[in-house]
């Protein structure tokens, strides 16, 4: 049996965390945690829902990939993104299916986080995101 793999959140593009969060709290979703993720040209915002997440994407300036999304389409989903407890070898097995990431490699994501994406047009149009979370503390 392989590894599981569980829903980790739903990423919505906003132009302003401040101003989305009531909608969000309205229904129900409580505010886990916000973050400044350079290396993606973000400000997120994690709302816990169930064993998952809504995160909130902001762009840091308009010269970013969210930046552009918004710029094109306006806020909305963004992509999804599932958690996997190994990202090198659920890597691997992306590329023996054909599968590249977006940026080539994983990189630093948010809360410590190593995170792939692959391209909608590779993915049935949507924006996927892999994610590895940083190694719990002992």
């Amino acid at each position: 049996m392989g590894e599981k793999v569980r829903l980790r959140h739903v990423a919505v593009a906003v132009e302003s965390i401040d101003a989305a969060l009531p909608l969000w709290k309205a229904l129900g979703l409580e505010l886990r945690h916000t973050e400044d993720v350079p290396s993606e040209g973000v400000r997120t915002a994690h709302l816990a829902a169930g064993g998952s997440e809504v995160e909130l994407l902001e762009p840091l300036t308009r010269d970013t990939p969210v930046g552009r999304f918004l710029e094109r389409q306006g806020p909305g989903l963004h992509h999804i993104a599932l958690e996997v407890s190994d990202l090198a070898a659920a890597l691997a097995r992306c590329a023996d299916a054909g599968l590249r990431p977006l940026s080539g490699d994983a990189r630093d994501g948010a809360e410590g986080s190593r995170v792939a994406f692959f391209h909608p047009r590779d993915t049935g149009g949507v924006l996927l995101e892999l994610v590895e979370p940083a190694p719990k503390p002992v």
